[in-house]
């Protein structure tokens, strides 16, 4: 099928447009306003918290968004983030952007926001064609205008996006229940091990903070770190690999299928149910995650710490671990300006409370049923992000014929 190239800013209901500048200082109250950070954090823009600034009626009518705006990422660190694009899905109430995003406001009757979202996602965007390297990779409003763009009919534009964001829809519904999830149990694990309000706790004395047959240890009582590795005389022939750029917040979002001959050096860390691993580089990211029922091949990046149970459920361990208090701990310890890093000896003498083992048989009873649903719907997401990154290219080149596909309702366990 063949469709139409035109420039960009053919499409364009209203010119594109920069944000404003609101130094730290000022920040606070206001109107909410997108900055870098939730441009990269979402794809989709509607309620998440943000910076509030003051803003002049003449800032707030030139800035203002509404639905169905693009933005997109003047700078970035990396080239690959340069031109990275959001899409506002609502406004609930009057939001701003900053100065680093251009915003572009398409004319709806021939160009469909979302399915030009889910165009810069593709490889037929050619958007890597207009960034410029200098101290950051940067793309400008004027070249983005001129880039050609395809454009279906809009009835098919439509389609597309609805078929492509039914996937996003439904991984969104998964995060949410996944993140009520991990509330509870972070909420069960501070109401015992914080508050101390665990069963029985009125009959227990507290010393010094700590109940009675209780203590605080250093985590190398209570876990191996790094205990097991892949080497040239011993590994798997195929293996599959989890970098650090891979690992988020409590999850895995990719994991690369390579030959033990094309991994990278660093790819040495064997994993086995309940280990956790955390990244030791710029530990204030919280990139960690929870290793559930991995294949045997499994195999984690050099750069993370490997936790492994030996005294305490992994259930207690990972949350014991992932604390802000944790946290606060390991960037604390953090060695090096550019590149922020902690070792394995800093994990070992991290101070972890040790609970008797009643109490965390009683806990892990509760907690592990949870785990096992969050592993169940992030497994769910991954096969949905795969699904989705494989009819994109085709949607987009009109190679698929949008009336024979399918909508997506669910996703097997």
């Amino acid at each position: 099928m063949m469709w139409e190239y035109v420039t960009f800013e053919q499409l364009y209901s209203t010119p594109s447009r920069n944000g404003v500048t609101r130094p730290k200082a000022v920040r606070g109250s206001g109107y909410k306003m997108v900055n870098m950070g939730e441009l990269f954090s979402y794809d989709f823009l509607s309620d998440q918290q943000m910076d509030r600034v003051p803003m002049t009626d003449r800032e707030l009518d030139n800035c203002r968004l509404f639905a169905g705006d693009l933005l997109f990422a003047r700078q970035s660190i990396v080239a690959s983030g340069a031109g990275k694009c959001s899409i506002v899905m609502s406004v609930p109430e009057e939001t701003v952007f900053e100065s680093h995003l251009i915003r572009i406001r398409l004319d709806q009757a021939q160009a469909c926001p979302l399915f030009y979202f889910y165009y810069f996602q593709s490889p037929y965007s050619k958007m890597q064609s207009l960034v410029r390297q200098c101290a950051q990779a940067g793309i400008k409003g004027s070249d983005l205008a001129k880039l050609t763009v395809l454009m279906p009919p809009v009835a098919e534009q439509r389609k597309i996006s609805s078929i492509l964001y039914r996937y996003d829809d439904l991984i969104t519904a998964n995060q949410r229940r996944i993140q009520l999830l991990e509330e509870s149990v972070r909420l069960l694990y501070r109401e015992w091990f914080v508050k101390l309000r665990f069963p029985g706790h009125e009959t227990v004395p507290v010393r010094d903070g700590v109940p009675v047959g209780w203590r605080c240890c250093n985590l190398s009582e209570l876990a191996d770190i790094n205990p097991s590795a892949i080497s040239a005389k011993d590994h798997p022939q195929v293996i599959k690999y989890v970098d650090i750029s891979s690992v988020g917040t409590g999850h895995i979002d990719d994991v690369e299928e390579i030959t033990f001959d094309e991994a990278p050096g660093r790819a040495r860390r064997r994993v086995r149910h309940g280990d956790i691993i955390w990244s030791c580089v710029r530990p204030n990211r919280r990139s960690y995650a929870l290793i559930w029922e991995p294949e045997d091949n499994l195999i984690v990046s050099t750069g993370f710490a490997v936790l492994t149970a030996l005294t305490v459920p992994f259930s207690y361990l990972y949350l014991a671990c992932t604390t802000d208090d944790f946290v606060s701990y390991l960037t604390n310890q953090a060695t090096g300006a550019a590149y922020p890093a902690v070792t394995a000896k800093d994990f070992e003498k991290a101070t972890i409370l040790l609970p008797d083992q009643e109490t965390l048989a009683a806990f892990d009873t509760l907690v592990l049923p949870h785990q096992e649903q969050i592993d169940t719907l992030q497994g769910q997401n991954r096969q949905l992000r795969e699904a989705r990154d494989l009819l994109l290219p085709k949607l987009m080149s009109g190679a698929l014929d949008v009336s024979r596909i399918n909508v997506p309702q669910e996703v097997a366990a």
